[in-house]
């Protein structure tokens, strides 16, 4: 079954500037790297690549530099195959993102917002048009909260269903998690809004989704990373699935990677703990490759992987 509707992705865009290093610098530390790299990135631009790649039919709304960087970026989210006729280009510089992974494949990031910071309310007047019951906005917290809000708004008016990955981690209106439908989270924004640690503690991960839960949204997804992900909504049906193994040589993107995928799989109407499985594995795939969009795996792709590791079709619970 093809997916059903279109996925509409409000977010960030960025021109990556990757060093892999030995290990992370300490404060007044200066290091040389072995290799570095620019990539094109932006949780906004990574999940919508992720979701085309599955299978999605998206469109991204965001804003880009009038430098080369920008045309650059736009070019190739349309060669995999996202909808770019959205991304307006301001008179500034393209967001930016300075990214460091050590040998282990874990990363540190740090942002500069660049275009990201000047998208307006204006500049997604068009957005209430692609949004219907059958549509799915997808946001994060790289853009300013004015313009989350006038889409989350839109898609409640619509009946587009809303999901949001608060990343990074940032205060968010109590007022906005009822109008939230998926709240799709890592173990470092769940201690960030909930202020529950989980460390090897696995009843605290089903603490934080029920907290979640009571504060108003209807379904909570938390990405564990090597532990899986753990699935809870507000009927009390919890799901946990286990990591798939593999050699982790960039951690960048993974996230985005299970988001986009999911939303995907849900679309599909696949059996829920499916969804979350393939997901995962899509995930698995992107960390075992370096850098950002260019790790994340087509549909194809996962099918094989799954298949490989004997992961079979999951019927609902």
């Amino acid at each position: 079954m093809f997916p059903i509707g279109k996925i509409v992705v409000v977010g960030s865009i960025n021109m990556d500037f990757v060093y892999y290093v030995r290990n992370h610098p300490l404060p007044g530390e200066t290091i040389s790297s072995d290799k570095a790299e620019l990539k094109s990135g932006g949780k906004g631009a990574n999940q919508a690549v992720a979701a085309a790649l599955a299978g999605g039919n998206v469109t991204l709304f965001g804003a880009v530099g009038n430098d080369p960087f920008g045309r650059d970026i736009v070019d190739g989210l349309g060669q995999y195959g996202v909808n770019t006729e959205k991304i307006v280009r301001k008179e500034t510089t393209t967001g930016t993102a300075f990214i460091t992974v050590n040998d282990a494949g874990e990363n540190t990031i740090v942002i500069g917002e660049g275009a990201n910071g000047r998208l307006s309310v204006e500049d997604l007047a068009d957005l209430p048009g692609l949004l219907d019951p059958a549509s799915v906005l997808l946001l994060q917290n790289e853009i300013p909260w004015s313009c989350a809000e006038y889409a989350i708004e839109a898609a409640r008016k619509q009946g587009g269903k809303v999901y949001l990955n608060p990343a990074p981690a940032a205060s968010v209106p109590k007022d906005i998690f009822p109008q939230i439908d998926v709240l799709v989270l890592n173990e470092t924004e769940v201690e960030f809004f909930t202020g529950i640690r989980f460390d090897d503690d696995f009843s605290r991960v089903h603490q934080a989704a029920d907290h979640l839960l009571q504060a108003g949204v209807k379904e909570v997804v938390v990405t564990l990373g090597d532990k899986g992900s753990f699935y809870m909504n507000r009927q009390g049906k919890v799901i946990y699935t286990s990591a798939c193994r593999v050699n982790a040589v960039d951690t960048t993107a993974a996230g985005d990677t299970f988001i986009g995928t999911f939303i995907v799989e849900r679309q599909r109407l696949s059996p829920l703990k499916e969804c979350l499985l393939r997901a995962g594995a899509a995930s698995a795939i992107a960390v075992s490759r370096a850098g950002a969009q260019e790790s994340i795996p087509r549909a194809d792709e996962v099918a094989l992987f799954m298949k490989q590791l004997n992961i079979e079709r999951q019927p609902e619970d």
